[in-house]
């Protein structure tokens, strides 16, 4: 019996872009163009020397200056190319509020449930998502996004073929590398939020 010749997908690798000063004060950071802080360039130098190990297929960056940066620091981005579907949730009349700010008008919010008047519906994030999902697996070999936080959690909801607010109980700190991949024909996680061995 002739084996199946269909190209196996690689694994999707998930970088988080290192921080800034809006990540360390909790503050939702969206379509803003920030910068990162001095301790997010030196976690993107980390995360590079991780990365190194990996051979990519394709690397795909949301093109926030951000993930651009981190992507730049990392050695990436000469063979990267942008996607606005990678860029991060949209949040609207929320962005650069925290979450204790936004609570303090609507006790109890959660963006997964409540979304954000003037952006994104979390569905709509998950179209983005799973049109990067589909993308790559159209792919042979290992693929790496470099992206954002809530971007990323609901990409691997994605990923696992599950809804798109399974991704409010993952969790990614600044320059965390997360690794999807398959068992079988089964997609999964193979590992998540792993530090690169970054500062602070």
């Amino acid at each position: 019996m002739a084996s199946d010749s269909t190209p196996q997908p690689g694994r999707l690798v998930l970088a988080r872009h290192g921080a800034t000063e809006w990540s360390r004060s909790g503050r939702h950071t969206g379509r803003s163009d920030v910068g990162l802080d001095e301790g997010g360039r030196q976690q993107a130098e980390c995360l590079g020397r991780c990365l190194a190990a990996y051979s990519f297929t394709e690397v795909i960056v949301s093109p926030l200056r951000r993930t651009v940066e981190t992507a730049e620091i990392a050695g990436l981005m000469g063979r990267a190319t942008l996607s606005a579907d990678l860029m991060e949730w949209d949040y609207g009349d929320y962005e650069g509020l925290t979450t204790a700010q936004i609570r303090a008008e609507r006790p109890g919010w959660s963006i997964w449930d409540d979304g954000v008047p003037g952006g994104e519906t979390l569905e709509q994030v998950a179209e983005r998502a799973g049109r990067i999902v589909a993308r790559t697996r159209m792919v042979s070999g290992d693929v790496l996004l470099v992206a954002h936080a809530h971007l990323l959690r609901v990409l691997a909801a994605c990923w696992l073929e599950a809804k798109p607010g399974f991704g409010r109980h993952l969790v990614l700190g600044p320059a965390s590398l997360s690794v999807l991949a398959w068992e079988r024909e089964e997609p999964v996680i193979s590992s998540w939020n792993a530090s690169s061995g970054t500062p602070g």
